[in-house]
């Protein structure tokens, strides 16, 4: 039997019916995008953990990561979900709805012109943090810029250099990312040593310095490879030069260095091993002498005449 339109429920033919209907699949929609992006930004971060970078990170500090991800992604599609439902319940209210689209394609178009750097920096902030690049506390150099991460947004990245300087860095700036304290990270330190120096007593010393520095309780700790003469780095007009290479704790690589050096100049000391300085050589003419006589050089030590007395 044949159905009539008077025959059906007044709810139907309503005209707010269409209305209704399609805010409720607007709040479907609006539910199953959270949903969706969880699921996805979940599904990053739980292989970024096992294989990536992120596997460094607390449990803490990954799910507050993982949040900001998602509720940035959630806000976008949340904002196009609605502008669609809106659109098209003002269709149903017969509501011409051509020139609010168009108006809306040229303001679109605009806006995407001016701000596309701002939805570069949105998007390099997002990846920066999936991929955990750096995190706060971190010593990075980013945009030719070198100090701590202070802040870390989806839209900028806030650094203190040593001279307590702040850098404001926008994340679409970030080309290469250098992360000094990831980990670990290595003492490389070049020490010359004067010409006509026993090689191998040098090299025996500063092995020695470097044994001496991971059985001091106070670095055992924080040295992961003991700092030894890896080569003979160089034979210049000044000296030899020694490459000297350790691993060490990467928040102590500073420290190390500078007590590195500091035992290096004792035992040179101790054991009579120079290091070249440099010498300044002054041309002077004799002005009592009886004419013309040849420059005669003097060969001074830094500081000025004197200063080696």
């Amino acid at each position: 039997m044949p159905v009539r339109i008077e025959d059906l429920p007044p709810i139907v033919i309503d005209p707010l019916a269409p209305i209704v209907i399609i805010a409720i699949v607007g709040l479907i929609a609006l539910r199953g995008v959270r949903l969706l992006v969880r699921g996805i930004v979940t599904a990053l971060f739980d292989r970024e953990a096992t294989e990536g970078t992120a596997q460094e990170l607390s449990a803490i500090e990954l799910q507050k990561r993982a949040d900001t991800i998602a509720t940035l992604g959630t806000r976008v599609l949340h904002a196009f979900v609605i502008v669609i439902v809106a659109l098209m319940i003002l269709d149903k209210l017969d509501v011409n709805v051509g020139p609010a689209i168009a108006g809306l394609g040229v303001a679109g178009i605009a806006v995407g012109f001016g701000a596309q750097t701002l939805v570069k920096d949105y998007f390099n902030g997002a990846l920066i943090l999936i991929e955990n690049q750096f995190s706060i506390g971190d010593v990075v150099t980013l945009a030719e810029v070198t100090g701590t991460v202070e802040d870390l947004t989806l839209r900028r990245t806030t650094l203190r250099d040593l001279d307590g300087v702040v850098h404001t860095v926008p994340n679409s700036e970030i080309k290469v990312a250098a992360n000094r304290t990831r980990s670990w990270a290595r003492i490389n330190m070049d020490v010359t040593i004067e010409h006509g120096t026993d090689v191998d007593r040098a090299i025996a010393v500063v092995d020695g310095v470097g044994r001496a520095m991971e059985e001091d309780p106070a670095w055992r700790r924080r040295l992961l490879e003991p700092p030894r003469v890896e080569r003979i780095e160089a034979i210049g007009e000044y000296g030899i030069t020694l490459k000297i290479l350790g691993s060490v704790s990467a928040v102590d690589q500073w420290a190390a260095g500078g007590e590195l050096r500091k035992r290096l100049l004792a035992a040179f000391t101790e054991h009579g091993i120079g290091i070249p300085r440099p010498q300044r050589v002054v041309l002077a003419r004799d002005p009592d002498g009886p004419g013309p006589r040849p420059l005669e050089a003097i060969v001074e030590p830094p500081g000025g005449p004197g200063a080696g007395a």
